[in-house]
């Protein structure tokens, strides 16, 4: 069976995704728009008036509810009125550093929000699949060379991190306590450092770069030589679709999986920097490092080897095409349909992947 019978699944059917105005929420709901299925968004608004979800029209594409998932009973109520089948729960406080901000929002919206959708999930009869998308910062980070697999131990240094730990222990309780032999199927999504198009959120490393060269000013890196597995937005939103769907068509795959980078795509902060000016043609980064500032890893990466070998799935893109990709919708977003530069970049990704597959 190939790619295209596979996320077929999801055509003509009523999809639950929360988070929808965000980063990743935006692109996993232009996808399945793309194949057809009726996205039901609930989400908190946009956070800017330049995000993916705002330039994309993505609001017209969709049904689209603004609602906070602290607030159990407005979920249930959206639920019950629109009878998804389908869950991809995407909606989270995302950044580190906001997490030492305000940790109690942080671990209200990452864990209490997470149980929320869980007992969502519980109460509904019409919802039958679910995917729940942590973090790899949900590991207890030895900060060691090789990957985090996923039966290794939850934990987390700061709030954020440690709220998606807790997130992913209470995934595993659900699924154990109330989903086992049903016809419920649920599962989790780790991922690492994503870039692409239409982000805006503070402290993310792609937009510091793209404001400060609208800025004409250097980028100031917090922690140059810290490894991440950076990938494109679209190679971990690959492997949720094909997850879900596998979920849907063969009723097993509930458990817990990696969605990270190839190892030739872990690299230092000033690499993948020097990476996105050189793209840009234009831009300059000053060190900041030496001066206080809260705590974050130094190196974290994953193991993919579950994933690749059970479902098949792997990176469409290299490093130097995640940059690519990413330049290209900041430097064309303001000349350019942003609805069609993002359906072509998923159309052409999705060719890529056919033909990596011969599928």
């Amino acid at each position: 069976m190939g790619i295209d019978d596979k996320l077929a699944v999801y055509k003509g059917k009523k999809v639950l995704v929360t988070g929808h105005t965000g980063f990743k929420g935006s692109w996993l709901s232009l996808w399945l728009t793309k194949i057809g299925a009726q996205v039901i968004g609930v989400s908190l608004d946009p956070r800017t008036s330049e995000d993916n979800y705002v330039l994309s029209g993505l609001k017209n594409m969709v049904t689209d509810y603004r609602a906070d998932i602290r607030k159990r009973d407005d979920i249930i109520r959206i639920v019950e009125k629109e009878e998804p089948e389908i869950l991809f729960h995407l909606a989270a406080q995302p950044i580190v550093l906001e997490s030492y901000n305000d940790p109690v929002y942080t671990y209200e919206t990452n864990l209490m929000g997470t149980v929320n959708m869980l007992e969502v999930f519980r109460l509904s009869e019409k919802l039958k699949t679910a995917v729940f998308i942590t973090s790899d910062k949900c590991y207890e980070n030895l900060e060691k060379e090789e990957g985090y697999v996923e039966t290794d131990p939850m934990g987390g240094y700061d709030p954020y991190s440690s709220s998606k730990g807790a997130a992913e222990l209470a995934i595993n309780s659900f699924r154990r306590s109330f989903f086992q032999g049903t016809y419920k199927k649920i599962a989790s999504a780790r991922a690492g450092n994503v870039i692409g198009g239409g982000d805006w959120s503070p402290n993310r490393l792609v937009v510091d770069i793209v404001k400060a060269i609208q800025s004409d000013l250097p980028v100031e890196i917090r922690n140059p030589y810290a490894v991440r597995p950076w990938q494109h937005v679209l190679d971990p939103v690959a492997g949720y679709l094909l997850l879900g769907s596998m979920m849907v068509l063969e009723g097993r795959f509930d458990e817990a999986w990696n969605f990270g980078p190839e190892p030739d795509s872990q690299v230092t902060v000033k690499e993948i920097v020097d990476m996105l000016i050189n793209e840009f043609g234009r831009g300059q980064w000053n060190d900041i490092s030496g001066f206080e500032k809260p705590h974050e890893a130094n190196l974290l990466s994953l193991n993919i080897t579950k994933a690749k070998e059970k479902l098949g799935w792997r990176p469409v893109l290299s490093l130097p095409e995640a940059v690519k990709y990413t330049v290209e919708w900041y430097e064309s977003y303001r000349s350019e349909r942003v609805s069609d530069i993002c359906m072509g970049q998923i159309e052409d990704f999705t060719n890529k992947w056919k033909s990596e597959k011969n599928g």
